[in-house]
């Protein structure tokens, strides 16, 4: 929401926000552009007839008292994505969807588009090199769009990416995840069929072919819209000392990323840019720069013989794949896993067994839950059995405390071992950057 406040300021346009918490770098961000509220909370004055448009975001509730009266004064809502297809409607939209991968995929994309300086709109859902922002809206004939499953705002229950309307749809995978909004996975696969249903006439399905539960979507998909699918794998590979190189034809592309879900996102991102006008020649040499986005395998500190990563991952797919990841690309060294259950799903006692085996790669694996979290989301703490039990594996440590987790890492012996924090949280506040370069210089 803060991203899209400061595009529109940059247009020229006139904005004021609310919220009852302001968090950073959102905090930091709008103070540099004269757009931080003078106090927070919802205030129903700030609502008035000179507004030509409020932007709900997923924060406020039904009841909120400046969305009320809004309504009151018929004031047109739109939800984020409704407000997103309204400057876009005259565009080319590219919509990336999928349980896992989306963000990354879409950074891909931008990467390659910014490298060759194409003319371009998006909405992407991380930090990304060479970007000062995470949406732009202009008069660019395309807009490339990162598309969320999760619901549109507190009055509009329909999933975000329902509301693009693409012409090109990509899906990376379905993999049951927001359990609060879509009770069984049945439920959960039934948004990405009807995704596949609003995409334009004569538009273009991207899947992955390795996704099961997908292809199945696709086989069952039925429609007069004559759409052109499109399966794709990940390209034939090596990893060399540490480095993974794409092998192309007779030649060897270097790339700054690694794991194969990287590779298979790295697919799909280039059916995508060819859309666009990029060869697949032109994508591969782009490509080879792409450094990755916020959070996702962020090196965090490193020694001749020792990494440490910070990753986004929290749902059961994300996290088995992160895991390979740096097992694959690093055989010779351990892995230590710290993984936070953070998000509703996680934290849901009917969700928790979908985590069987994640963490089987890691050599040495510590479950976190802080307990003020638990407590924000109304749940019940887990016991150390629970988790146990749920993960299948009696090696996992549990810990509810983050100075546990500072101790334990002081404790480990790093040479010849590689670090791996997995959340969506800040494990309890640690500052984990300053933690792992502590460790790696003791």
């Amino acid at each position: 929401m803060h991203n899209l406040a400061i595009a529109l300021h940059l247009n020229g346009f006139n904005v004021t926000g609310s919220d009852d918490f302001i968090y950073e770098p959102s905090k930091t961000r709008l103070k540099n552009n004269a757009l931080l509220p003078q106090k927070e909370g919802w205030h129903a004055d700030n609502i008035t007839q000179d507004i030509d448009a409020v932007i709900l975001g997923m924060h406020a509730k039904a009841d909120n008292p400046e969305l009320l009266k809004a309504q009151e004064l018929n004031i047109p809502v739109y939800s984020y994505p409704e407000y997103i297809y309204e400057q876009s409607k005259n565009k080319k939209r590219i919509v990336i969807g999928g349980s896992h991968g989306k963000t990354t995929i879409t950074s891909m994309i931008l990467h390659v588009l910014n490298y060759y300086n194409k003319d371009f709109d998006y909405l992407v859902g991380a930090q990304i090199e060479g970007f000062n922002n995470m949406v732009k809206l202009s008069d660019a004939p395309i807009i490339i769009i990162e598309g969320d499953e999760y619901l549109a705002s507190p009055i509009d229950r329909r999933p975000k990416f329902h509301l693009y309307k693409a012409h090109v749809g990509v899906i990376s995978g379905v993999a049951w995840d927001h359990i609060n909004v879509f009770p069984t996975f049945d439920n959960y696969k039934e948004q990405f069929s009807k995704f596949i249903n609003t995409i334009e006439p004569a538009g273009s399905l991207i899947y992955s072919e390795d996704d099961e539960v997908l292809v199945e979507i696709v086989r069952n998909y039925k429609s007069d819209k004559a759409l052109k699918l499109i399966p794709y794998k990940a390209d034939n590979f090596k990893v060399e000392n540490g480095k993974t190189f794409l092998e192309i034809e007779d030649k060897k592309v270097a790339l700054e990323v690694f794991g194969k879900h990287n590779l298979m996102n790295i697919s799909a991102a280039r059916l995508v840019c060819e859309h666009t006008g990029v060869s697949s020649k032109e994508f591969y040499e782009a490509i080879s720069s792409f450094k990755g986005a916020s959070k996702r395998l962020e090196k965090l500190a490193e020694n001749e013989n020792t990494v440490i990563y910070k990753d986004f991952a929290h749902s059961p797919s994300k996290l088995k794949a992160t895991v390979e990841a740096v097992k694959n690309q690093y055989p010779d060294r351990k892995l230590i896993a710290f993984m936070e259950l953070h998000t509703f799903s996680s934290l849901d006692k009917n969700f928790l067994a979908e985590y069987a085996y994640t963490l089987d790669g890691a050599d040495h694996a510590i479950v976190f839950i802080d307990e003020d979290t638990v407590k924000q989301k109304g749940k019940e703490l887990f016991t150390e059995q629970e988790i146990l039990d749920a993960f299948k594996s009696k090696s996992i440590k549990y810990f509810n405390n983050s100075e546990k987790i500072k101790e334990a890492l002081r404790a480990l012996n790093l040479i010849n071992s590689n670090v791996l924090f997995m959340s969506s949280g800040n494990f309890g506040g640690i500052d984990l950057v300053t933690l792992s370069k502590k460790n790696l210089l003791k």
